[in-house]
């Protein structure tokens, strides 16, 4: 990987740079989240011993039952029963922290992909004629809408656009990156139906019958917008991989110069092995339609239907694992890349050395996740945001940004994008619907919030995933990768998006247009 070019002729420059100076000096990213879930243990304790609590109305995820009041405490995470569960559980902590089963499969199936050659000899058959910007392009598009594959997207774009950016000799930096903001940033936008759309509009659905607000309120209620939404991000996600990431990252202008084309052609043995992956990967494709197409067919849910939720999606990971499974051995006999079947574990385990430092990170940053849930701090904040919010007062269009400044602050400490509605709900649909506001457009507005921050959260899930990607592509022995690294990479992302939705939010307001089907964005 290219050494980074250091970039301070801008003031903003300057302020990523020292984003990523000061984040890179805290503590190693093991130590770090070991010392955030001290400071969490400790103020568990204080806020206990202090009585601290909240009363809020939680929606209900069944659209038939009433919002409920509920009490919540700050949880002493010193107590006897948490100390015995955190040592009873520590092994089930660990081993069920999302996001590792999702890398080391993904980790497994792309290794074998890299070690057998395929993936560099398709990228230099079809792809060294692309542009690479139309390339970013792809893997922004791929990125926003892989929420349909729920969280696994998040860990299949950016760990794919890695290995593709690799392969075409580019800085795999800005693979990771791109494909990581495109589907963690923008993760409630998609241009399908999603899963997402229907467990926010349940949630919004319970607010509504309970409290007797007449509103529609369905799975597309915000599709207009968030179809919108995903240009807006794609475009964005382009424009500053192009002239901000890449120029950062010393790519320049992304071009392939003359001499890797030239030694890079692809050899006759390489040409026969993508002919017989080809036909490999044709043969699963039309069993996964067979499986999938019919009514009645194995991926399909009980009522035959694939959205918002079905075993097709379900099983995104596993049907991509034995793809890549398939299309490495085919590749590989094509080839002669593989010689025999002991190859196959020795390319896996190749592909599995390259996870081994978020295995190590992922400890006690599983740990942390999990105290932090336990403790009832970050729903204490956010109720505590929200009445904040409720206490000024505005309206009209300010209001609505107030909602998302709240919204994207809360989303630093709760990047549960469904927690932090059935939190949300029942205090602003009520709340801007007595204001003239929809809910649609009040879900809109979180939504807006909820895509922005999420890659810039030092508590999300899938930060440790993308620290070990860089990490893994790290040639440079002087270039730390930290956490400092990931937010300085992503801000720019975060700041784009929030302006950009923000502007598309007004233009909206502005116009008066529907978010979605028959949802207006005024009460009618």
């Amino acid at each position: 990987m290219e050494k980074v070019m250091e970039r301070k002729n801008t003031a903003f420059d300057k302020f990523i740079n020292g984003i990523e100076i000061v984040g890179n000096r805290l503590p190693h990213p093991f130590w770090l989240f070991i010392g955030l879930s001290c400071i969490v243990i400790a103020l568990s304790f204080a806020m206990s011993k202090a009585g601290v609590s909240v009363t809020y109305l939680q929606a209900a995820r069944d659209a038939s039952a009433a919002p409920k009041e509920v009490v919540v405490e700050v949880n002493n995470l010193l107590s006897r029963e948490n100390i015995q569960s955190f040592f009873m559980n520590f092994t089930n902590v660990y081993s069920g922290f999302a996001p590792l089963g999702l890398v080391m499969i993904m980790m497994l199936g792309v290794g074998m992909l890299e070690q057998t050659g395929m993936l560099s000899a398709l990228i230099r058959k079809t792809i060294f004629a692309t542009p690479p910007s139309l390339l970013v392009l792809i893997i922004a598009f791929v990125g926003v809408n892989a929420n349909l594959a729920s969280d696994a997207g998040v860990i299949v774009v950016p760990t794919v656009a890695g290995a593709i950016f690799n392969s075409l000799g580019l800085n795999p930096w800005i693979g990771v990156i791109s494909g990581y903001v495109a589907a963690n940033g923008g993760f409630t936008a998609n241009v399908f139906i999603a899963g997402t759309d229907a467990l926010l509009s349940g949630i919004t659905d319970s607010v509504t019958v309970g409290l007797g607000i007449n509103a529609p309120v369905h799975p597309m209620m915000n599709y207009y917008f968030m179809v919108a939404s995903c240009l807006i991000v794609t475009t964005l996600t382009v424009l500053v991989t192009k002239y901000y990431t890449a120029k950062r990252l010393g790519a320049g202008d992304l071009a392939i110069d003359a001499k890797t084309l030239h030694e890079n052609k692809i050899t006759d043995g390489e040409s026969k092995g993508l002919k017989y992956c080809g036909f490999a990967g044709a043969v699963y494709l039309v069993l996964i339609l067979i499986l999938t197409i019919p009514k009645t067919g194995l991926f399909r849910n009980d009522s035959g239907a694939l959205l918002p939720r079905s075993p097709f999606l379900s099983s995104i990971i596993a049907i991509l694992f034995f793809l890549f499974f398939i299309l490495s051995i085919a590749y590989g006999v094509g080839s002669g890349s593989m010689k025999n079947a002991d190859d196959v574990p020795k390319y896996m385990q190749k592909g599995v050395s390259g996870a081994l430092g978020f295995i190590v990170i992922a400890l006690p940053a599983s740990i942390f996740i999990d105290l932090f849930a336990k403790s009832n701090i970050a729903t204490i904040v956010g109720v505590k945001g929200g009445e904040l919010l409720e206490s000024i007062s505005l309206t009209g269009f300010p209001l609505l940004l107030a909602f998302v400044a709240l919204a994207t602050f809360i989303n630093l400490f709760i990047t549960s994008g469904t927690a932090k509605w059935l939190i949300l709900a029942p205090i602003f649909v009520p709340m801007f619907a007595m204001v003239g506001f929809s809910p649609a457009i009040t879900q809109v507005t979180y939504r807006i919030a909820d895509t922005c921050t999420n890659i810039i959260s030092p508590v999300d899930y899938y930060v440790p995933v993308i620290m070990g990607l860089l990490a893994t592509y790290n040639s440079d022995p002087d270039r730390k990768v930290g956490l400092g690294t990931v937010i300085s990479l992503c801000m720019p992302y975060s700041i784009t998006y929030l302006i950009g939705l923000l502007l598309l939010l007004f233009v909206w307001y502005m116009f008066g247009i529907d978010v979605g089907p028959g949802c207006s964005i005024f009460m009618q």
